[in-house]
């Protein structure tokens, strides 16, 4: 399954994907806003592409690429999923910065929610964002997420403490 939009297509992530993802990583810019993990060489990051589990209801990943020229530009994942309380975690990253505020990541949220809210029957899907990361805030409240909560210094970057932002957005409340 592939879910395409006027810029980009989002599909399922695969193990060749895992080079782009290492440069990206290796990028300070690139990882301004992302948690870091330890270091992590290009064959033990190839290996966990390789071993990656399945999408599912509960975590489903998708690799971001470009609809003119298929170039992989990021990821967008929503995890912990439940159909319970039909709620889910999104995560979004683009790694290319030639690609940064020019509507890609719009186009690609716009069709994850989409997606989400009518084939997955999801009721609400919730990030949360570095209180600092104005781009990412102001992209979020485009579609319709809210603002919920502050975690007050959660985020460590540059020996600095931030405050990270809990939105969400209901189904009914999705601006497509």
């Amino acid at each position: 399954m592939t879910l395409t939009g006027d810029l980009v297509h989002l599909r399922a992530l695969e193990p060749e994907d895992a080079d782009a993802f290492w440069r990206w990583h290796h990028d300070p810019e690139a990882m301004r806003w992302m948690t870091t993990s330890y270091p992590e060489s290009l064959a033990q990051l190839r290996k966990r592409f390789v071993d990656l589990p399945p999408n599912s209801y509960e975590r489903c990943s998708f690799a971001i690429t470009t609809t003119a020229e298929s170039r992989l530009i990021g990821c967008v994942v929503l995890r912990d999923a439940t159909p319970e309380v039909g709620r889910a975690t999104l995560d979004i990253y683009l790694g290319e910065k030639d690609t940064w505020n020019k509507g890609y990541a719009t186009e690609a949220l716009r069709l994850l929610c989409r997606w989400a809210f009518n084939d997955m029957r999801l009721t609400a899907i919730e990030l949360t964002v570095v209180a600092d990361n104005d781009p990412a805030r102001h992209l979020y409240r485009k579609l319709g997420f809210v603002e919920e909560g502050r975690r007050r210094e959660s985020f460590r970057r540059d020996g600095q403490l931030h405050d990270a932002i809990i939105m969400s957005l209901l189904a009914r409340e999705f601006i497509d």
